[in-house]
């Protein structure tokens, strides 16, 4: 039950790293800072969940490397795509990638992170440390950012380390245990990645919904 609570407020702060601010030659730690303060902005109580989620899409197509992250998460098993199959399964992942945060993200407002340090660990990745501050709901949470730093001008996110836990890797765990249990067929991924959609968008139009029909 821990492991499911800790991994919902992973995904939550995965997909916060997904608005950091495109901006020239900005130091990473700038760089995650400005991530917050938009994410806060974005995410403000005074505009509907459907113009939230319209911003935050944007901002995550924007500064997110969706094709990078998807080739990872999908492993070994991409050798065996075919070109047609890379495209589908691309179009599908960043679909999954932005609609299956954004439901929960929605309701997130206000997050307070302290920016710590960064270390360039070479000339492609810098990690920022930093801290999600705790609140009466959650405790302190702590985070890497890995962040894609070969071009100052065009930095992109790669991945978000949660108390030790990476993201990505994680998630290519999963996709790697949907393919295995299906006997390698690719086809069950695909299938698998369109009911998460499906659920995403239906879950997304019931609060939609609820925050124009409510009273309150």
């Amino acid at each position: 039950m821990f492991f499911k609570v800790k991994f919902k407020i992973s995904l939550i702060l995965f997909f916060l790293l997904s608005l950091i601010v495109n901006s020239h030659s900005i130091e990473p730690n700038e760089f995650v800072q400005n991530t917050v303060n938009r994410a806060s902005e974005a995410l403000s109580n005074k505009i509907s969940t459907e113009v939230k989620i319209k911003k935050l899409k944007i901002i995550a197509k924007e500064t997110v490397d969706i094709r990078g992250i998807g080739f990872y998460t999908l492993g070994k098993h991409r050798k065996t795509l075919t070109d047609n199959q890379k495209d589908e399964y691309i179009s599908l992942f960043e679909e999954y990638f932005l609609k299956t945060f954004s439901d929960r993200l929605a309701e997130y407002t206000d997050p307070k992170v302290r920016v710590d340090s960064y270390e360039k660990l070479n000339e492609n990745y810098t990690i920022v440390s930093s801290v999600l501050i705790a609140t009466d709901k959650r405790p302190e949470v702590k985070i890497d950012w890995r962040i894609y730093t070969k071009n100052p001008e065009n930095p992109l996110i790669r991945d978000l380390i949660i108390e030790g836990l990476s993201l990505a890797r994680t998630q290519k765990e999963e996709f790697n245990s949907i393919i295995q249990s299906n006997d390698g067929d690719i086809n069950a991924l695909f299938s698998s990645l369109k009911k998460s959609i499906y659920i995403a968008s239906i879950t997304l139009q019931n609060r939609i919904k609820f925050f124009f029909l409510c009273p309150c």
